[in-house]
């Protein structure tokens, strides 16, 4: 056939200006962005609070993983319960003078961007050993915490969890240390009078 234009062999095919967007549930949850996946219901600690406020702030948020936060908002790595429980080990009086940022010495602090596809942030996830990550911003900032839990309450269809007491919050631009109730777990003796 001679006179038949031929198409490309990579043409790039557009949806219309005027076409809907599909809503982030009718997309594969491996190809949605990190941002509608993950946790924004964060309780932060700044890089220069001790170790013992960090602690303080897992144990009354109940919080897995704790991200430490710059001054300027950039997240300076990500703390985990049982790594900051065993530091805690060591007497009341050392841990005074040790602070959050000390427990990230030598380490990289991996993240992702709150615009990568979900696919991408598990493969890193994956790469890294880790079960959580930083959700970064475009200015770099904190934007949220992308985890295990999340991938899997995506995949069950329901959303991020909520910590308890903290409620939906926007993405925190600075470092926040609430004021958190107690936590009350009549099941278990917190080490933390």
């Amino acid at each position: 056939m001679q006179g038949a234009p031929q198409a490309p062999a990579h043409e790039e095919v557009r949806a219309p200006a005027d076409a809907p967007v599909p809503a982030p549930r009718d997309v594969p949850v491996l190809e949605r962005a990190v941002r509608d996946v993950m946790r924004t219901s964060l309780v932060t600690v700044a890089a220069g609070e001790t170790v013992l406020a960090a602690w303080e702030l897992l144990e009354r948020s109940g919080a897995r993983h704790l991200p430490v936060v710059l001054p300027d908002g950039r997240c300076a790595g990500l703390l985990d319960r049982a790594e900051v429980a065993v530091v805690c080990a060591a007497p009341a009086v050392s841990l005074s003078r040790r602070y959050a940022r000390d427990l990230l010495r030598c380490r990289r602090c991996v993240v992702v961007h709150h615009g990568d596809a979900v696919g991408r942030a598990v493969a890193v996830m994956d790469a890294n050993g880790c079960d959580a990550l930083p959700v970064v911003g475009d200015g770099g900032t904190l934007a949220g915490l992308f985890t295990a839990a999340d991938v899997v309450a995506a995949l069950a269809g329901r959303g991020a969890e909520v910590l308890p007491g903290l409620g939906e919050r926007p993405p925190y631009p600075y470092p926040v240390t609430p004021g958190l109730p107690p936590r009350r777990d009549d099941d278990r003796m917190s080490p933390v009078p």
